[in-house]
């Protein structure tokens, strides 16, 4: 079995920077795309930003151009690089992963447990 461990969430002052990270560990035979959502209190879990085996990205509209994903496949990990932090940027940030564990066919979709990040005015 795999999972996902997530790092860098906390307490940010608007225009600040924070940097999430999310490891999978386990028996990894690959993993496809990986990707990160949030869930602000309330409103329903939304794609942030998505990246494919081959690196190409995608971003929600509102984070375009404050936030940049990217991964290390030898560390299996995704990374979120969250720049020009706003209050409406508060929630949960879950990771996520398509991964094809060792001896298997197909992918596993797996989540992380999510990380919290706040914002302050």
């Amino acid at each position: 079995q795999v999972q996902l461990v997530e790092s860098g969430g906390g307490l940010v002052q608007a225009g600040g920077s924070l940097r999430l990270s999310c490891a999978a560990s386990g028996s990894i035979f690959s993993i496809n795309a990986m990707g990160w959502y949030r869930q602000a209190p309330g409103k329903q879990r939304e794609l942030v930003a998505a990246i494919t085996s081959g690196g190409s990205t995608n971003y929600a509209d509102s984070v375009k151009g404050r936030f940049t994903i990217s991964r290390d496949n030898a560390k299996n990990t995704v990374y979120l690089q969250m720049n020009t932090l706003k209050p409406e940027d508060t929630a949960v940030y879950y990771c996520n992963a398509a991964i094809r564990v060792a001896g298997t066919l197909g992918y596993l979709e797996v989540w992380g447990q999510g990380t919290l990040v706040t914002v302050s005015s």
